[in-house]
């Protein structure tokens, strides 16, 4: 504990300071056109705030929070979420950023974090170079001043984001192709990345495609003919050539329909550019009406003929239609629907109906791929629904008997749980108790520091040692509360799933939403042999743990 003050010279009791230590979040955004004003750079906001905080002893750093090319009119941000995770667990009460547009460039939520939530948080909130602090109450930058620069910062926010989407679509306009990647056939121009030109690998695949669609042939027959020349499809050509980087944008390196249909219907294959098809709404991108798109003619040179692009439209155009006209009697519900995989090449079994049965039997599942894919791209896998769902049930049944004693044991030991939650709920109150007095042990510090009771060197060791117990006991309280949060949820989530299988076991229907509720993946291979994965496979191991400890307290 620290020293008790002493009297000085004339008697008089010396004054009392009250110093209190702010753990700082330091947040830096950058966005796209601040890339182009030093001023604004990483390193010119950190040294600003960090030369500031140097003038202050009561501050020390807790952790940098940096967005790197991000906008400022909403606060969906890594940098900025994760600063507001620490802050709700306690570790961070003081943010500073180099001014009020690197918060945010919109009134409302700006305002909102400044004004209302670091306050309900007990969080101060500087602003340097617009020497806002939110500590000081007679700040004449409060009231009217701070909304109106954050008016002023949205407004410019606005006015930069209208001004890049007004040049961007006249440069559409222009005949200027504004995509990231060159649509499959093409490159960008070495010389220029607004133009097109003809890639010599990839555009007599494209006139092929065309040829075989303009002698109609179905997706289906151009996939499996792609497939089995072993032509690498578009994403992995691109990946090769280093235009695609990430492998969420990488397939399973083969043509799929999908893609033979986006390529037949890019007028972009004829010579003309036609962009605007999709407009930004709220952060989405949304179809935009066809007499509303930009279409240049003549911008590039062309794969095709306009002529046969017309032809393969209108083919394509008559076989939606008269699919249409035949209409089909609409399928029951697939209640396995996205959960059934072939045990062979890991496809996705396609539901299919057998229109000479009728009733339940009319219904399988079977592997594509050669079909679909190329030949011999899968050994055959074919199931009857009625076959699948009596042995998914059977398998989700034969788990019932665990379960159910399971929850039998947590209900009887619930009484348990509970003292266990109260004994968790008195820790946490006595290490908050604990951070409370040694906060109030840090402020007395340095009033000693100042009066001279204390020297440099017993300051720092004696800071060092109350700022290790409250870290210690922060870290202790967010552990705690995270293991009484996974405590409720793991029996909450084994309630209610031994409640859906003890419905099942009395006779229950097995629905769509139980299926998606229970099972994760459903793997059925060429002898018809099943394996089910279900989502509460791993409660078992955890759910186990609990009443371990239940029992054993």
């Amino acid at each position: 504990m620290a020293r008790k003050s002493r009297k000085n010279a004339e008697g008089q009791s010396a004054p009392a300071y009250q110093i209190f230590m702010y753990y700082v979040a330091i947040y830096i955004r950058l966005s796209v056109e601040d890339n182009k004003k030093r001023g604004n750079s990483i390193e010119s906001q950190r040294s600003i705030i960090e030369n500031f905080m140097a003038l202050n002893p009561d501050f020390k750093l807790y952790d940098v929070y940096i967005d790197n090319g991000t906008t400022g009119v909403n606060f969906e941000r890594a940098g900025f979420k994760r600063m507001m995770e620490d802050v709700e667990a306690g570790k961070v009460n003081c943010v500073i950023v180099k001014d009020l547009s690197r918060l945010g460039r919109n009134v409302i939520d700006t305002g909102y974090y400044i004004e209302k939530y670091f306050p309900s948080k007990n969080v101060r909130f500087i602003s340097v170079n617009d020497s806002f602090d939110s500590e000081d109450k007679d700040n004449i930058h409060g009231g009217i001043i701070l909304p109106l620069k954050n008016m002023i910062n949205e407004a410019y926010s606005l006015d930069i984001g209208r001004k890049i989407r007004s040049q961007a679509k006249q440069s559409m306009k222009d005949g200027d192709y504004m995509g990231a990647r060159p649509p499959y056939g093409y490159v960008k121009a070495p010389d220029n990345c607004h133009k097109l030109i003809i890639d010599e690998e990839t555009s007599p695949i494209v006139r092929q495609i065309f040829e075989w669609a303009y002698d109609k042939a179905g997706l289906n027959d151009i996939v499996k003919r792609l497939n089995d020349a072993g032509i690498i499809p578009p994403s992995h050509y691109k990946r090769e050539k280093g235009v695609i980087t990430h492998e969420n944008l990488i397939g399973n390196g083969k043509w799929q329909t999908r893609t033979v249909g986006k390529i037949l219907a890019d007028e972009v294959y004829t010579g003309d550019m036609v962009q605007g098809k999709t407009t930004s709404v709220d952060h989405k991108q949304i179809p935009v009406s066809k007499e509303n798109w930009i279409v240049v003619r003549d911008t590039h040179a062309p794969i095709i003929s306009r002529e046969m692009f017309e032809a393969v439209q209108a083919y394509r155009e008559q076989v939606a239609k008269d699919s249409i006209q035949r209409g089909k009697k609409p399928y029951t519900e697939n209640i396995f629907k996205g959960k059934v995989f072939c045990g062979c090449c890991g496809g996705s079994l396609h539901r299919q109906r057998n229109e000479r049965k009728r009733g339940p039997d009319a219904y399988y599942y079977h592997c594509i791929a050669n079909s679909r894919i190329a030949k011999g791209t899968c050994q055959g896998v074919a199931i009857n629904e009625n076959e699948l769902h009596s042995t998914v049930l059977s398998i989700l049944l034969g788990h019932a008997e665990a379960i159910t004693g399971t929850h039998l044991v947590l209900q009887n030991n619930d009484a348990l749980l509970k003292s266990r939650q109260d004994e968790t709920k008195a820790r946490i109150t006595a290490l908050r108790q604990g951070i409370d007095t040694n906060r109030r042990f840090l402020k007395s510090l340095y009033e000693n520091l100042i009066k001279g009771i204390l020297t440099s060197e017993e300051y720092f060791s004696m800071k060092a040692d109350y700022e290790a117990k409250i870290t210690g006991a922060t870290d202790s309280i967010a552990r705690l509360e995270n293991g009484q949060k996974e405590l409720y949820a793991q029996t909450t989530r084994y309630y209610d799933l031994a409640s859906c299988i003890d419905g099942l076991d009395k006779g229950g229907e097995l629905t769509a939403a139980l299926v998606d509720k229970l099972i994760e993946k459903v793997t059925v291979y060429p002898d018809k042999r099943i394996e089910v994965c279900f989502r509460f496979q791993s409660e078992f191991d955890r759910i186990d743990e609990v009443v371990s400890q239940c029992v054993n307290m």
